[in-house]
């Protein structure tokens, strides 16, 4: 795709009077930023913060760069780097959040930009910026500057006709959709590799440019995801009716996390072939419809696909409700009736919760699998069926096994291709796509004029640990649309209903557009800690005051507790990251490790 092609094609965005100007040429001093990069060269680590950073030569990403595109093409190679430099843009936006917490909504923002930088990828430098967090609105211009990306493509390609800066364009499409909690799509419509002499990028959000499938397709691991969006820009004005709903039907999968495209390599691997697979996973991950998504993607997919929940079938019913029954086999069978096997001959059988069958319902289920035949209650003959099963369950089958609560040869008559789909907090930057996705989807099934979310509910909501995984987060953003006022944004208070919490401070925007930090929910262990660190304040005050710090309390005693207190609070602060806690301290993470084993407050953490 031709750079100036894409330049003609930027849609034409018609802005909220609301919507917040800022002066972009007036970028904040880095001196915080530069204060949270360390080296630690006897551990062989770099820290950013909390996170792990590596120090490598730009030609050596020149060469990885140019294996992958004789290895996969041009095409493959740019998608692959687009969804690296995704995945570190997103890392750096919950940076953004923690950095600068009281600053200005601009300065909070270019924390991306200066991070871009301080990384040495490139120089950035802001033409215009306007966005509106709760309306969803964003207009980004920025120019790139000694782009170290670019300067070796050129290197090694000479100058085309297409942009090349790919991890960049990825890197500033993940730090703004993580930032905003919305989509937005980047675009290069300049670049040095097509002998302009500056790279110039646009980013809009995802629905407003006209043709958004020509790059989002390189954020897309899989044809069959729908990367970031899974619907394309409505014509202005259009009402939305029943037909724009249909678009979000249950077998969408949106993301673009590398957890979320692992599993779509999996399905794609599969799909073709007629192996059981079983998903395995926490409740509310998704297994179902990517269950229902492998179907559409595999040759049965013109046949039938039925789905079983196998807990809720009652022991007695199991038999006939699988395998079918013929009439008069038991009293109230007035008439025959297929099963589930021979509904779906043909396509595919999807057995979910099938960890929770009866020994006597697994030994039925083997029979079934093992010879391809299934024989109806009441029946004499047995009929072949052409089903391909796939199972799934969030128990851990093979604790099951040892139990002696499942059977070990169904077990491995299952276990053929197993596929593992990690939670929603593995996976982070997919918490907005799928923000977004819900909000369009309960937006048009309520018929509710939602803008989008306040800065609250976005910081609120990519802190929040979400144990019900994709299922609770989209029935959060449902009830959100339903309390939300009319063209209002959904804030933190119509999401969090049902006493959740979550371990993040919050912010909120104020009337001058500063950006007010608010209180913790829940300050979960730090809270203790900081009630302990009072009580020994308190003894030791009596002691240097001439008393006694308590009865039966001597002072080794306080050094001790002050000791361990002090090394769980820092511990609570790094969520369990042991290096990150040292720091806090100013020690070595294996001095920590000495203090917490000395104490007998070994946390069992490897981080």
């Amino acid at each position: 795709m031709a750079v100036e092609a894409s330049a003609q094609s930027a849609a034409k965005t018609a802005w909220s009077p609301s919507t917040a100007t800022v002066d972009p040429r007036r970028l904040p001093d880095m001196a915080d930023l530069m204060a949270r990069l360390h080296f630690a060269p006897g551990d062989g680590r770099i820290w950013l913060d909390d996170q792990r950073m590596l120090l490598i030569h730009s030609s050596a990403m020149g060469v990885l760069r140019r294996e992958l595109i004789e290895g996969l093409g041009m095409e493959r190679a740019r998608g692959l780097l687009t969804r690296m430099g995704y995945n570190s843009g997103a890392h750096d936006a919950e940076l953004a959040r923690k950095l600068r917490p009281h600053a200005s909504l601009h300065d909070m923002f270019v924390v991306g930009p200066q991070l871009h930088a301080l990384e040495g990828i490139v120089q950035v430098e802001p033409v215009s910026l306007e966005m509106d967090i709760e309306r969803g609105k964003y207009r980004g211009e920025f120019i790139w500057r000694g782009s170290s990306e670019v300067e070796e493509h050129v290197r090694i390609y000479g100058i085309g006709a297409d942009a090349a800066c790919w991890m960049q364009i990825g890197y500033a499409s993940g730090y703004t959709s993580v930032f905003l909690g919305r989509p937005v799509l980047f675009r290069e419509v300049e670049c040095r590799a097509c002998g302009h002499v500056q790279c110039r990028i646009l980013g809009l959000p995802v629905e407003e440019w006209e043709d958004a499938e020509q790059d989002m397709r390189y954020l897309q691991a899989e044809p069959f995801s729908r990367g970031l969006s899974a619907t394309t820009r409505q014509p202005a004005g259009e009402v939305a009716n029943t037909d724009a709903a249909a678009m979000f039907g249950d077998g969408d999968i949106v993301g673009v996390s590398s957890g979320f495209n692992a599993v779509c390599h999996m399905l794609r691997c599969v799909a073709d072939t007629d192996a059981t697979v079983l998903f395995l996973g926490e409740s509310g991950v998704g297994k179902e419809v990517f269950a229902r998504t492998l179907h559409r993607i595999s040759p049965r997919a013109a046949r039938p696909f039925v789905a079983v929940n196998c807990a809720a079938i009652p022991e007695t019913l199991v038999e006939a409700e699988l395998f079918g029954v013929e009439k008069g086999a038991y009293t109230g069978a007035s008439a025959s009736r297929e099963g589930r096997f021979e509904r779906a001959d043909g396509g595919t059988l999807f057995l979910d919760e099938v960890g929770t069958l009866s020994l006597t319902s697994q030994g039925k289920l083997l029979r079934a699998l093992q010879e391809g035949e299934i024989e109806r209650v009441g029946d004499r003959r047995t009929r072949r069926v052409d089903v391909r099963v796939v199972a799934a369950t969030n128990l851990d089958l093979k604790s099951e096994v040892r139990a002696g609560r499942f059977r070990e040869d169904l077990y491995f008559r299952l276990n053929v291709f197993p596929v593992r789909v990690p939670p929603l907090r593995e996976r982070r930057e997919d918490i907005p796509v799928l923000m977004n996705h819900f909000l369009r989807k309960f937006s048009l099934r309520h018929k509710r004029e939602v803008t989008g979310f306040t800065a609250r509910a976005i910081d609120a909501l990519l802190s929040y640990e979400l144990p019900g995984n994709i299922r609770e987060l989209e029935n959060m953003i449902e009830r959100g649309v339903i309390l939300a006022r009319r063209g209002g944004a959904i804030d933190v208070g119509q999401l969090f209903t049902s006493g959740e919490h979550w371990d993040s401070p919050t912010f909120g925007l104020n009337l001058d557009g500063n950006v007010a930090a608010g209180g913790r929910l829940d300050a979960g262990p730090e809270a203790a800690g900081a009630e302990r660190l009072r009580r020994i304040a308190g003894r030791i005050e009596k002691l240097l005051g001439g008393e006694a710090p308590g009865e039966g309390v001597s002072l080794d005693e306080i050094g001790a507790e002050l000791e361990s207190t002090l090394l769980q609070n820092a511990i609570a602060r790094s969520r369990g990251n042991l290096s990150a806690a040292a720091r806090l301290l100013g020690i070595t993470r294996s001095r920590l490790v000495y203090r917490l084993n000395q104490r007998g407050a070994g946390t069992g953490t490897p981080a």
